[in-house]
């Protein structure tokens, strides 16, 4: 491919020097690598950012299938999955604190369904939505530990379980506290949590309150939430596979943990 203009969204050589490992599912000369990865890697960081489809790809990335089939290997890889958890542990150490969290903070939203995704879409009563639920567990710091999908009509209560153990195989049984809110009450959440070995600690509204309350420990996930609304392709569930909505999400926090890795490598020297 020839020389083009770079975008916004593209890697850069600090970051690319970093993650190239994690993507490198193949040698430079197997048959399938007709473009170069990184390039391949582009369009898909491309997709992500500007939540266009598959087929919008610019002209001068590679062919939306080419990067589409590459992100499915990607993503049933679990190469970002390994990126975020690896980037967690070092972004954890230089913040003065555990390489593995000690407490984490559950919590979900509700993502508009589209065309692609709405034959398992549920309905939202408190949101007034129809669409998908992504139900995801941080860390203190805010870094993604654990995501699972539903439709949205499923109460938050019933995914402790699953998501309680994949925290738990995520950081090696080293979570002892979870902080939620109070969608999360009941004894079959806080067994199911238990079974894990985690304790729910309900974090409740004051009695009275008067706009805005900012939350103790739960502000930590919202803010999380927030930092997704930089990709557009999160905004809604365009995805027709739960799995690629969820592997999205971890690419998504790969992207920003990676700049944040490499601002503080380059404070560092």
């Amino acid at each position: 491919m020839s020389e083009r203009k770079p975008y916004p969204s593209d890697v850069s050589d600090d970051e690319w020097a970093f993650v190239a490992p994690y993507l490198t599912l193949m040698t430079e000369g197997a048959p399938q690598r007709t473009y170069p990865l990184r390039e391949v890697f582009n369009g898909l960081r491309y997709i992500v950012r500007g939540g266009i489809p598959w087929r919008m790809m610019p002209n001068d990335l590679p062919p939306w299938h080419a990067v589409y089939q590459q992100a499915q290997r990607w993503l049933k890889a679990g190469v970002f999955e390994a990126m975020v958890h690896d980037l967690r542990a070092v972004l954890r150490l230089a913040a003065g604190r555990n390489a593995q969290p000690s407490a984490a903070i559950f919590d979900s939203r509700t993502l508009q369904s589209s065309p692609e995704s709405g034959g398992r879409a549920g309905y939202d009563g408190a949101k007034r939505r129809k669409g998908s639920k992504t139900h995801m567990a941080v860390d203190t710091l805010g870094h993604l530990l654990a995501l699972y999908v539903t439709a949205a009509d499923e109460q938050d209560r019933a995914q402790v379980a699953h998501l309680a153990q994949a925290v738990q195989e995520a950081t090696g049984q080293t979570v002892a506290v979870a902080f939620v809110d109070q969608g999360y009450t009941g004894a079959e959440a806080e067994q199911a949590a238990a079974d894990a070995g985690i304790h729910l600690e309900v974090v409740k509204l004051p009695g009275v309150k008067k706009g805005f309350v900012l939350l103790p420990r739960r502000w930590v996930v919202e803010r999380s939430f927030g930092w997704l609304t930089r990709f557009r392709r999160l905004a809604r569930d365009y995805e027709r596979l739960p799995d690629t909505l969820r592997g999205l999400h971890f690419l998504a926090f790969a992207i920003l943990m990676a700049q944040r890795f490499v601002q503080l490598i380059a404070g560092l020297l």
